[in-house]
């Protein structure tokens, strides 16, 4: 698939994801994001904030860290999105998300449409579609001629089959974890098929052209073009799981980007969501030599 532009945006949730060990900044869209940005390339993240000193701080924290705020607009009524963030014996996260929040009223402003215009490639998850505001935004701005990435993040309650399937029809690429695929097996009546059964009937049944399927410490799966390519993933000491499919994602991105082969950007994006998984929170500081050391192993 061609991309028109190195132009990328990023659109859905911005927040704080308050850990046991203290408020993080957090949500998929922003650390895709923030991890692109930190490999060097050319993105963009559109979101909303409360008028309140948490969202002022997001604010500061993506200035910071050398991502325009240009499109992160700020709602006079709602409140700036806070997720309380619980962690299990093995560091795995799960979500208690407040509703509803600014990134729910996420409006179809003009310089937002010219940035989808312009964009190459436009990357966005289901979780922010969950109010109708932030969907009809969303859903509007794919209707163009970039490459459209969709994040499956199922949170419960907000992964309604009726949401998440309309976003799937617009888009060319899906990256959602093994559990996610079991909800899409669910749904369909398709849990007899193996695991690369299932992803052929995904592809066929959605009209998608590439799937990339994370395992957690058992690495990912990515088909294209016809050809599964699997990793088995790298090992680290994992401090939280917070933010690792957004590093993985932000790996794949930037490998295909550089136009790398699908094994080779598959093992980049492994590495990148272990290098993630062994820090505190989503967006620990990016340090490539260390993604390297872990491609080595």
């Amino acid at each position: 698939m061609e991309i028109k532009s190195n132009e990328i945006l990023c659109i859905g949730e911005v927040l704080w994801d308050r850990l046991p060990s203290g408020a993080k900044p957090g949500g998929a869209p922003m650390n895709v994001a923030l991890h692109l940005n930190a490999i060097g390339l050319n993105v963009a993240v559109a979101s909303s904030i409360g008028n309140d000193e948490a969202g002022e701080e997001l604010k500061i924290f993506l200035q910071n860290s050398g991502v325009s705020t240009d499109l992160i607009q700020v709602d006079s009524s709602l409140p700036t999105s806070e997720v309380l963030v619980h962690l299990d014996e093995n560091n795995n996260a799960t979500y208690e998300i407040c509703e509803p929040v600014a990134w729910d009223n996420i409006i179809l402003e003009e310089a937002l449409a010219e940035k989808a215009k312009k964009a190459g490639l436009i990357i966005y998850g289901s979780l922010a579609s969950r109010n109708e505001t932030s969907r009809n935004t969303i859903t509007k701005l794919l209707d163009n001629d970039a490459v459209k990435l969709i994040d499956v993040n199922f949170r419960k309650p907000y992964d309604t089959r009726e949401v998440v399937e309309v976003l799937l029809d617009k888009t060319d690429i899906v990256k959602l974890n093994d559990d996610e695929l079991e909800i899409f097996a669910q749904w369909h009546n398709k849990n007899q098929l193996s695991e690369q059964e299932l992803i052929k009937w995904f592809v066929a049944h959605y009209n998608i052209q590439m799937v990339c399927v994370t395992k957690g410490e058992k690495g990912a799966l990515l088909y294209s073009d016809g050809d599964f390519y699997e990793h088995p993933g790298f090992k680290v000491n994992a401090v939280d799981t917070v933010g690792a499919g957004d590093a993985f994602l932000a790996g794949i991105v930037a490998a295909l980007l550089k136009k790398e082969k699908p094994a080779d950007a598959l093992a980049f994006a492994c590495a990148t969501g272990a290098f993630v998984a062994s820090k505190a929170g989503a967006t620990p500081k990016y340090d490539m030599e260390e993604i390297q050391e872990i491609l080595k192993q």
